[in-house]
């Protein structure tokens, strides 16, 4: 009978593969780890800043004011501005009295809901509510700042971002995310309101 060669790995083949994985997975681990938590502190950051975009549009096409508010139970129907950060989740609603405050009644409605922020991050922020007035401006003529923070705080992330992210709404009614640790230390020594506070 002919001789036919089994095709497979050789022992060194296998040692070679287990250590390149091993290799991967040490130095892969620990940054997916890390990335994981950037892409939490981004993602809240970016529905927040989108949130203000909406509501602001929003009260300039329906010529009404738009408040958006920190809430404790932003997903039920009846939700109110009841919550003392928006790290509880918040509610992006037509108010028409322009009280800042939902009306239960029906005739306030929610244009957008968010829940609460994983529980690593925490939202410090000059107010729990803003409003905008039905020309697109700050009703109050006040700015709004949000400092959105896990236990990093403001430190150089991976990437040359901060970990952290500031969120700024003028008095006019725009809003802009602030990333640079730069940029968010000088922020905070002018405007206040930081990762602790």
């Amino acid at each position: 009978m002919p001789k036919r060669l089994q095709a497979g790995f050789t022992l060194y083949e296998l040692l070679i593969t287990v250590v390149v994985i091993a290799l991967i997975l040490a130095i892969g681990v620990p940054n997916l780890g890390e990335f994981s938590r950037n892409s939490r502190v981004t993602a809240l950051a970016n529905d927040l800043h989108g949130s203000f975009m909406l509501a602001r549009s929003e009260a300039a096409r329906a010529k009404e004011s738009v408040t958006i508010c920190a809430s404790a139970d932003p997903t039920a129907a009846d939700a109110e501005c009841d919550g003392t950060s928006f790290a509880d989740g918040w509610i992006v609603f037509l108010d028409r009295d322009g009280d800042g405050e939902r009306s239960t009644g029906g005739n306030e409605t929610i244009l957008k809901t968010f829940a609460a922020a994983h529980q690593t991050i925490h939202i410090n922020s000059s107010g729990s509510k803003f409003t905008f007035a039905p020309t697109g401006l700050g009703a109050e003529g006040n700015a709004f700042i949000a400092m959105i923070c896990d236990d990093r705080g403001n430190t150089l992330a991976p990437g040359g971002s901060s970990a952290a992210r500031r969120i700024v709404v003028s008095p006019i009614g725009r809003s802009t995310i602030i990333k640079t640790v730069e940029t968010i230390s000088a922020s905070v020594g002018t405007l206040g309101v930081n990762c602790t506070s």
